[in-house]
């Protein structure tokens, strides 16, 4: 996995979880940072394919927050969320540009983690109730004659 794939895995990652839980994994204080676009809120297109496999067609738009920030150490953390939560945002932004440093092995392991496998069961319970309305339809033959 390439280090882009990583930050996007992260950045994915983060974007998707719940507000409470980023708050109850990583309680701390921010470290000092300044402000490179501070949270703005709008909406975007999204997209989405027929079957997953069709052409691309606009969905609909969603609303988004974003935001950017620089560490005191140089690194840059940007987030684009859903929602209007200027506070998540905020966030995302800042545990990007801390991902970045060497504070990584500690913040993977306490934040990404147990939000990996949060989402990891969610899928699982996800496939479980989907699995559970499965039917199976079968074509018995009859004899003509």
């Amino acid at each position: 996995m390439t280090d882009s794939d990583t930050r996007r895995d992260w950045m994915g990652l983060i974007a998707r979880a719940p507000a409470a839980r980023l708050d109850a994994l990583w309680p701390d204080d921010a470290p000092p940072f300044d402000w490179l676009r501070r949270p703005e809120q709008g909406s975007m297109m999204v997209q989405g394919r027929a079957g997953a496999v069709g052409a691309a067609f606009n969905l609909g738009e969603v609303t988004v927050t974003r935001a950017s920030v620089r560490l005191s150490c140089g690194a840059v953390g940007h987030a684009l969320v859903q929602g209007l939560d200027a506070r998540k945002a905020e966030r995302a932004a800042l545990l990007d540009a801390l991902l970045q440093t060497p504070a990584q092995v500690e913040l993977s392991a306490r934040v990404l983690a147990p939000l990996r496998a949060a989402e990891a069961q969610a899928q699982q319970d996800s496939a479980r109730r989907a699995a559970a309305t499965k039917v199976d339809f079968f074509t018995m033959v009859r004899g003509e004659g």
